[in-house]
């Protein structure tokens, strides 16, 4: 309640109710904790919950991870698990640095509880971000890497725009996570498609020397027959498990006071996702029969919305969208009622 009414609140005004400079505001406070020990301690004490599951090989203390956008090139992971995070995915990482797309490029649709984004893998570059992790040292929770695709990088040489982040970061990360399924990257959604996505998943895989879980995360636009020819192929690779899913083209369940807004171009998140999310959930653990692992993700605003994503085959949760809405009083709530 407190966080409703007052640092959302607080948050929502910065910049002239600039989201992304209420999200530069936040990390920039979050890095500054992150470096507090006194603080981070207190704030494990209030949000910390052990509930522990043991997914692809990984122990996670606790099924709900933080998914990759939020804190993009790891300036505050040690303020992640303090906050009740059993597991961190940053990125989407890529092998050079990049600035992203032209701002504005991130929307806030209140009334809906959503938000479009177009950010375009903003990022330090792979190197920058091994280098980080080189400093920081091990986290008391699992680390996941989401890999992308430059954007100076065409299409038919992204094989080793992937190779060469796995490279260059295969050491650091508890699992890896294959984003060709943000839809503000040109021609990356491309990269689903059954042949560029078996030269791709071997070229990661050769780069993958200590064997560590990778896995692909899937655009909710999809068909259901391009979803089934998906997994064929991450069946052939050993892939160890898959992310769903990303944001959506489609604008469908918005509030009609969001319609303005729904005109902006980019990927759509939170509780108009949360259907489709939990159709292809549905339907990979369908076509799988259980045996592939999911990471399921969007629309999860409450416990119930997380307990359905797992009743739908998920073995782990993941919350952005939530978590910029309910605070982290969510991510205590959810744990509490998974254990």
């Amino acid at each position: 309640m407190v966080y409703k009414q007052l640092v959302r609140r607080t948050l929502f005004r910065f910049g002239g109710g600039d989201p992304e400079v209420a999200h530069e505001r936040t990390m920039t406070v979050l890095r500054r904790v992150a470096a507090m020990p006194p603080v981070l301690s207190a704030l494990r004490a209030r949000y910390g919950v052990v509930a522990p599951r043991t997914v692809f090989g990984v122990h996670f203390p606790n099924p709900v991870g933080l998914a990759a956008g939020m804190d993009k090139d790891g300036v505050a992971l040690p303020a992640w698990p303090a906050l009740g995070f059993g597991f961190v995915e940053v990125g989407t990482v890529t092998r050079h640095a990049q600035p992203g797309n032209d701002r504005p490029r991130l929307f806030r649709l209140p009334d809906s509880e959503a938000v479009i984004n177009r950010m375009g893998f903003n990022n330090r570059g792979a190197q920058a971000l091994a280098d980080r992790l080189d400093r920081l040292g091990p986290l008391p929770v699992p680390l996941g890497i989401s890999l992308g695709k430059s954007k100076v990088t065409p299409v038919e040489r992204a094989v080793e725009d992937y190779r060469h982040s796995m490279r260059v970061l295969g050491r650091h990360g508890d699992y890896f996570a294959v984003n060709i399924s943000s839809p503000n990257t040109s021609g990356l959604r491309s990269l689903q498609d059954r042949a560029a996505l078996n030269e791709l998943l071997a070229g990661i895989q050769e780069e993958n020397a200590d064997n560590r879980p990778l896995l692909v995360k899937i655009a909710p636009d999809l068909t259901d027959s391009a979803i089934g020819e998906l997994l064929e192929v991450c069946g052939e690779h050993e892939i160890s498990g898959v992310i769903a899913t990303n944001t959506t083209l489609s604008r469908d369940g918005l509030a009609a006071s969001d319609r303005a807004k729904a005109e902006e171009t980019g990927g759509l998140s939170g509780r108009p996702l949360a259907a489709r999310a939990l159709e292809v959930v549905r339907l990979v653990h369908k076509e799988t029969g259980g045996r592939l692992p999911i990471i399921g993700v969007g629309g999860i605003f409450d416990p119930d919305s997380a307990q359905r994503m797992i009743d739908a085959g998920a073995d782990l949760v993941q919350v952005y969208t939530g978590f910029i809405y309910e605070g982290p009083g969510l991510i205590r709530k959810i744990n509490r009622s998974l254990r």
